[in-house]
């Protein structure tokens, strides 16, 4: 059986990610959509948060499950048994980093393989990062995210909006 790993903070999830799970699925016999938990970041919506709205948004998907990690990648991928790793490309700058990445993941998992998979150019200059800033400034990010983050964005910033 093959099973990729999608790791990723998602912190919120976006119509890219999502666009790189649905390629994905195609490929593999199974996807796990990996929600890191980086201690030394503050994310905005809780790593249960993040899983269900992957969760939610991936339901139709029978071959893809979320679950999260914290630690090294490559630690989760023998857990799970698997072997590939799933990357979303938005530019060529982010082949660099994920190069890097994919080198240190083969040094210390040598059976491990790295697939990058570019996300759909409508979605290429997102990240979740972008898509929190315009959201907070009260900007409409209905477009690049499901609508269960726009809900989510909506309880999170309605403090702000008073």
């Amino acid at each position: 059986m093959r099973i990729a790993v999608y790791p990723g903070t998602f912190d919120p999830v976006t119509k890219g990610h999502l666009y790189v799970v649905e390629r994905s699925a195609k490929i593999f016999d199974h996807v796990v959509v990996a929600v890191l938990v980086n201690l030394k970041k503050e994310p905005l919506f809780s790593v249960e948060e993040r899983m269900k709205f992957i969760a939610d948004s991936v339901s139709h998907l029978s071959n893809v499950s979320v679950d999260h990690f914290s630690g090294l990648l490559v630690h989760f991928l023998q857990e799970r048994q698997a072997r590939f790793i799933i990357r979303g490309l938005r530019f060529v700058s982010d082949l660099e980093t994920e190069l890097q990445m994919a080198s240190m993941n083969k040094d210390l998992m040598p059976d491990v393989e790295t697939i990058f998979i570019p996300t759909h150019h409508e979605f290429s200059y997102l990240s979740s990062s972008i898509v929190k800033e315009v959201a907070h400034l009260g900007g409409d990010v209905s477009r690049f995210v499901p609508n269960n983050v726009l809900q989510g964005f909506a309880v999170k910033y309605a403090d702000s909006k008073r």
